[in-house]
């Protein structure tokens, strides 16, 4: 009885407190985008109705869903600018989360390279001719220049650093990434974003 009373009251407490919705996408507690709702170490921003996530060098990336059950949201890949193989948070490294916020990217993204240098054949990620990073340029390379530059894809594991997303001159310069790929998937069925994973708040 106690047990039921306690989560009936952290979940009316939770819900009473839940910040308004963004646009379309609700904002379920503890994310906050006022210092009057939700937790504020878990700060999202709505901009004029579109919901975002700010990185630690203070690029935006728009918010596509949110998972509360899950503790888990997506967020859009930055576009690669036009005419170019550089993607728009180049100036910025790539993606860069703070490591003192209570958010970290999960292990189900997979990530593509382009318009990398020489150095990445010596490093472990599948830069091959048979990479998913091909059929992105087969499929997707109108407007943008990454066409027949080396390219590799990679799976975020455990093992990598779960705070960033690197682009840089003396690596490569523009990369997407797909949630939840699985093996043998068409071209068609990819879902873009960049999962990012919260830990529960106390």
């Amino acid at each position: 009885m106690m047990f039921l009373f306690l989560f009936l009251v952290t979940y009316v407490s939770e819900a009473y407190n839940c910040c308004p919705k963004c646009g379309s996408i609700d904002v379920p507690y503890p994310l906050s985008t006022d210092n009057n709702c939700g937790d504020p170490r878990y700060k999202v921003y709505c901009n004029h109705g579109i919901l975002e996530f700010l990185s630690a060098r203070g690029f935006y990336y728009k918010i596509l869903s949110i998972n509360r059950r899950a503790y888990k949201l997506i967020i859009s890949p930055p576009p690669i600018q036009k005419g170019t193989c550089y993607s728009s948070d180049f100036s910025s490294e790539g993606l860069k989360l703070d490591e003192n916020l209570p958010f970290n990217i999960s292990t189900h993204n997979t990530v593509m390279l382009f318009n990398c240098t020489d150095r990445l054949l010596y490093s472990p990620l599948n830069c091959s001719s048979t990479s998913f990073c091909r059929q992105f340029e087969d499929n997707v390379e109108e407007g943008i220049g990454c066409k027949n530059t080396l390219c590799c894809h990679y799976l975020k594991d455990s093992a990598m650093t779960s705070h960033m997303i690197r682009i840089r001159a003396i690596g490569c310069t523009a990369y997407t990434s797909v949630v939840n790929m699985k093996p043998g998937s068409s071209f068609d069925s990819w879902t873009y974003g960049i999962e990012l994973q919260w830990v529960p708040s106390n």
